[in-house]
């Protein structure tokens, strides 16, 4: 039987990291995911998964919850944190008080990288 809907943290990090690494025009083409720890194991307090680097600056980390994924962007840098923040819309897609992106479903991966986007210093 096939799942109808992703909530697994890891599996939900691991969708994320595809579609940030995945592109290679526009300004996802200088996205990139570093620091990849491959056994990292989701945990009720988080586990850093991976970091999100843009133009080789890290600009944020991901970390690993059992039944999500949580982006943190990094306080200064070229992605205003605010834009991202203001982005987040739909289900399963929640902007956290720390200014975090929390992605509950692997449907809600596509928009978290939108609200990604839409923090880049340099527009889409």
């Amino acid at each position: 039987m096939v799942e109808d809907r992703v909530t697994d943290g890891k599996r939900i990090a691991q969708l994320l990291s595809s579609e940030l690494s995945g592109r290679d025009r526009g300004a996802l083409g200088d996205v990139s995911v570093v620091d990849a720890d491959p056994d990292a194991e989701p945990a009720p307090e988080g586990t850093v998964g991976y970091g999100v680097a843009y133009c080789d600056e890290r600009v944020g980390t991901v970390r690993l919850y059992p039944d999500a994924a949580q982006l943190a962007i990094a306080g200064a840098g070229p992605v205003d944190a605010e834009r991202v923040r203001a982005a987040v819309d739909g289900p399963g897609l929640t902007a956290t008080d720390d200014g975090a992106v929390r992605i509950e479903s692997g449907a809600a991966v596509k928009r978290a990288v939108d609200a990604l986007l839409a923090g880049l210093s340099d527009g889409e």
